[in-house]
């Protein structure tokens, strides 16, 4: 049995943020067993905590981020990068300046300062999760796979591409993760630019604090004015942004990641979609179910009552962004009787209800304490693609595209394991409730 882990002393770092160029000073303290790593930015009217989960990832360019609120912190990869590696658990980590330093840019110089801290082992044991089946995600060339594996541990794949480029080229990277292995082969590799787009940050008016010194700035040649730590050390830097931002998930993972020019932007996907099943398997384990909302709970929100209650339970809500339920087909449903005898189908308008009641559960999370209700307002382009029988299960799926002070637009689909049953596009008028 792994045990849990947090530092054994505070232990600090300064320094200037990589983008944003403003100095900032971190501390980092001990945490308690099962707390995970919290941030806390200090320099704000009201220190503001932000876990380090994947819900709390604000959208950047070529960096991460994450948020409560309005409140962000900058530039969190390389930190997390050396926290994920050195296996801790529980931290709290306080910083006073909106990003986080990038001393020599690359993961080296947090790994050393938490080393000097010590670890120390806590009394409960890790909550790993492990990848028992596949996940791919794909954005354009880029693609990222989560994989099941039979070694223990963290074993990760790079392909990055450049071939169309001479000062990088096409590198290929595999490794299995331990705190020895990152801290000789992966902690060191700094953050890399191809001279164009170093030009194109600096004229935003970000980086222009540093020069080809501090970083990799890459011509058709190789690097301008430095020399690589390694001969593949781009490559080798991505697998320290991978890691870095999974720990994103929560927890630590056991499995294999193989990314293909993944960034940022699809590595916090897999993070997001890692840290969900994560979740789901959390409350299988604890309560029977991996619901988020149960029908108590949606009877709470919903007026619907039998027999016109659609959704049996919700288990993903991002925000008021997305959400995702079920319903539960049997042949014991009430209109079965009339719709047809002898060959049951789901009538057509009630799949629709269940996508809008799917839809009102996703505005609550917005609505809730606001004195505000959801009310159906317009359906456009429904269509049903596929018939609903008794054994089926319909997905719900619903995801904002609009929400305004008095009226809130959704996409919603109805599938059916991978195939699609319905669609609309759903639009709600917010009334007061009285």
């Amino acid at each position: 049995m792994k045990l849990q882990k947090t530092i054994q002393n505070e232990c600090k770092i300064r320094g200037n943020g990589l983008f944003g160029g403003k100095e900032a000073k971190v501390l980092f303290r001990p945490a308690p067993a099962d707390t995970g790593i919290t941030f806390i930015r200090t320099d704000v009217p009201e220190p503001v905590r932000i876990g380090a989960v994947a819900p709390n990832v604000a959208e950047r360019s070529r960096r991460t981020t994450i948020r409560n609120g309005s409140v962000s912190i900058e530039t969190v990869e390389h930190c997390l990068a050396a926290v994920n590696a050195l296996e801790i658990d529980n931290m709290i980590i306080e910083v006073d300046g909106p990003e986080l330093p990038a001393p020599d840019c690359s993961s080296a110089e947090y790994l050393k300062v938490l080393k000097r801290a010590g670890i120390i082992e806590q009394n409960l044991s890790r909550k790993e999760f492990v990848i028992n089946k596949p996940v791919s995600l794909t954005s354009g060339e880029a693609s990222i796979y989560a994989l099941p594996y039979a070694d223990d541990g963290l074993n990760i794949t790079y392909d990055l591409d450049y071939g169309g480029h001479t000062g990088i080229g096409r590198q290929v990277f595999s490794c299995r993760i331990t705190p020895e292995y990152f801290e000789k082969n992966l902690a060191p590799a700094r953050t890399f630019l191809l001279e164009s787009e170093a030009i194109q940050f600096q004229a935003r008016g970000m980086g222009t604090h540093i020069g080809p010194r501090d970083l990799l700035v890459i011509n058709s040649d190789g690097p301008i004015k430095n020399t690589y730590r390694y001969p593949n050390e781009c490559v080798r830097h991505k697998i320290v942004d991978l890691i870095g931002d999974l720990m994103l998930v929560g927890r630590p993972l056991n499995g294999r990641i193989v990314a293909y020019k993944s960034g940022h932007s699809l590595n916090q996907l897999l993070a997001r979609k890692l840290y969900d099943a994560a979740q789901q398997q959390e409350r299988m384990q604890k309560f029977g179910t991996d619901a988020i909302l149960d029908i108590r709970q949606i009877s709470k929100i919903l007026p619907h009552r039998y027999p016109f209650l659609l959704v049996d339970k919700v288990i993903e809500i991002e925000g008021d962004t997305r959400i995702k339920g079920i319903k539960n087909v049997t042949f014991n449903e009430q209109f079965f009787q009339g719709h047809y005898p002898g060959t049951p189908i789901m009538p057509g308008v009630l799949i629709v209800e269940a996508m809008a009641q799917i839809s009102g559960l996703l505005f609550a999370q917005r609505l809730e304490h606001t004195g505000k209700l959801a009310v159906l307002l317009s359906m456009d382009k429904v269509k049903l693609r596929k018939s609903v029988v008794p054994g089926d299960q319909l997905i719900l799926i619903a995801e904002t595209v609009r929400l305004k002070k008095t009226m809130a637009q959704c996409r919603c689909t109805a599938m059916v394991g991978d195939i699609l049953a319905a669609e609309a596009q759903i639009r709600f008028m917010l009334i007061d409730d009285d």
